[in-house]
């Protein structure tokens, strides 16, 4: 499915946000956990500047002995908040059941957690239990990094006849140390940009950090990538929370984090800013012209060492000649201001490149 082929509804339309400007809010907490709780953390939202209202009615926990959510005795709950504070509301389905409990309570937008995007035979149970309505529906990446699998779940909703379909980019998850819960991998909702550029994008910056800590830089950082909204957990009272404690803010936290915030636009209509940057840009395209040649270059004095180790009996691969390439590359970019994390991505490719290109010519040689 092409760009083209895309039937989306902008959020400004989707008639659940008071206003029509960047970035879209949706705040409430991980879990709905009491009717006092709920309706605290809703009213000082509110009170803050926010309109729509998420929390969690059922949460999918990893291990069985957490908390679950309160189940659906928590859509009174929502149904309070709607009716006494004229808010909307949202919260997360996982299965047609959830999907027909949530419609009829009158829950006002909904959205597919990370664990069910990765589930096509799930995804699909909740598109055919969404055809025919309009409500909207936010889908957030899957936990492990596919852009097809996510942006699949996105097509499965669109072809169940939904248009007010958005995506939320909660980060990846992986298996070591870091300061984030889940990794950012900010080049996959870029990539998701790039092939659909009407999609609304979503950020939700708890699931990313893990800490409230971080909030601030990853909304901040998201809004610099040009996101149309964020989704952020706050609880009333964050310290007692029944889950994901360590990523919720109160709302008095939250209303300083969005203050503090600075929202860029997507172009300008100034005359000098439109010449100078096409001016660098164009620089850019010839920097990026010279990349080519020189990388063409690389790959075929790949080649030739490649014939010239075949005519010897030489393994592809020599392990200390890469250790030493690696090692003078990073000297040489850490006087040039280059950060060595750049330069090991950039590198391990083009060497990857150089291997397989040996090889290719290892297996001609045979012939």
């Amino acid at each position: 499915m092409s760009e083209n082929e895309l039937n989306i509804c902008k959020p400004e339309r989707w008639g659940i946000f008071s206003g029509t400007e960047r970035p879209f809010l949706i705040a409430g907490p991980c879990s709905a956990e009491s009717e006092e709780q709920v309706f605290k953390t809703a009213k000082a939202l509110k009170e803050n500047g926010i309109g729509v209202f998420r929390a969690g009615i059922w949460k999918p926990r990893t291990r069985p002995d957490c908390f679950e959510g309160a189940g659906s005795e928590g859509f009174a709950w929502l149904r309070r908040v709607q009716q006494e504070l004229g808010m909307k509301t949202a919260t997360e389905v996982a299965n047609a059941k959830h999907v027909h409990e949530a419609l009829k309570a009158g829950v006002d937008l909904l959205w597919i957690g990370a664990r069910t995007t990765a589930n096509p035979f799930a995804v699909q149970e909740l598109a055919d239990a969404l055809a025919g309505t309009d409500i909207p529906v936010l889908v957030k990446n899957p936990v492990n990094p596919d852009v097809d699998l996510w942006l699949g779940a996105v097509e499965r909703l669109q072809r169940a006849g939904l248009t007010k379909v958005g995506i939320v980019h909660r980060g990846f998850s992986v298996y070591r140390h870091s300061k984030y819960r889940n990794a950012p991998q900010w080049q996959l909702p870029i990539e998701v940009r790039r092939r659909y550029r009407e999609l609304p994008l979503i950020c939700d910056p708890s699931h990313i950090a893990g800490n409230r800590a971080y909030l601030q830089e990853i909304s901040q950082q998201a809004l610099d990538l040009g996101f149309d909204g964020l989704m952020l957990e706050s609880h009333i009272c964050p310290e007692i929370a029944l889950s994901d404690a360590q990523q919720q803010v109160t709302p008095a936290a939250l209303k300083k984090l969005i203050d503090n915030l600075v929202v860029r636009a997507f172009d300008s209509t100034d005359v000098s800013y439109n010449e100078n940057i096409d001016e660098l840009r164009n620089r850019i395209d010839q920097l990026d012209d010279e990349l080519l040649n020189i990388l063409s270059q690389r790959m075929r004095m790949a080649v030739e060492i490649g014939r010239y180790k075949k005519q010897k009996n030489i393994t592809i691969l020599q392990a200390g000649r890469w250790e030493q390439i690696l090692e003078k590359v990073f000297r040489a970019g850490e006087q040039k201001g280059l950060e060595k994390e750049l330069l090991e991505k950039v590198f391990c490719a083009i060497h990857e490149a150089s291997i397989n290109k040996q090889t290719e010519v290892m297996n001609e040689l045979k012939n």
